[in-house]
């Protein structure tokens, strides 16, 4: 009798593009971190993502361009995190929906520290026009104009709060971080109370 078994489909050797790609950045994500940006050489990031080195040039030019692409996602995933709190709150909650992206945002940012410390070596990054900070900007010009529509408050220039809140939040931050990160929760609040005022409305 013959055996009418299926036979099993034989396992890829390769690994999706995707995983690979996750991979490669994870692994190059971890070196960072640990030996710093200058002192991991290319060689470090493929021994430890475990692929060749022409891997690497497939989908990387550079190790800049490695990082450009770290921060890039860096980025999708900080204002995804944010957007799913500020989702969590009803269309025409205003205030709820600021607060939310206040908590989301120092909770986020405390979690990401090191990692975010370590993408955005140079300093004077926040400081000049980028796409990353374009891009949690534009989140926030959303959440002040749909609330300016509503009538929830008035600003003459929302895209000047925008800034303000943007570098608001990230300074706050870093300074817990020096003088007690157990003070996150009251900072996130403090910060909604401060945009509240500066939006000139009160907290419900």
């Amino acid at each position: 009798m013959k055996n009418s078994a299926i036979p099993e489909r034989p396992q890829p050797r390769t690994k999706p593009v995707e995983v690979r790609l996750d991979e490669l950045m994870d692994a190059a994500q971890q070196l960072f971190i640990s030996k710093g940006f200058e002192a991991t050489t290319i060689s470090d990031i493929v021994r430890d993502a475990g692929v060749a080195k022409g891997t690497f040039y497939h989908y990387f030019a550079s190790k800049n361009e490695m990082l450009d692409a770290l921060r890039e996602r860096f980025t999708r995933q900080f204002i995804a995190t944010l957007q799913q709190a500020v989702e969590s709150c009803a269309v025409g909650d205003s205030i709820g929906r600021l607060r939310a992206w206040c908590h989301a945002g120092v909770a986020a940012y405390l979690q990401g520290m090191d990692l975010h410390d370590m993408l955005y070596h140079d300093h004077h990054y926040h400081t000049r026009g980028n796409r990353d900070r374009d891009a949690v900007l534009s989140q926030i010009l959303a959440i002040l104009s749909a609330g300016q529509e509503a009538g929830s408050w008035k600003s003459d220039d929302l895209h000047l709060t925008a800034i303000l809140m943007y570098h608001g939040m990230h300074g706050a931050v870093d300074n817990i971080v020096v003088s007690d990160p157990l003070q996150a929760e009251h900072l996130a609040e403090a910060l909604t109370r401060q945009f509240m005022q500066l939006l000139s409305c009160q907290p419900e």
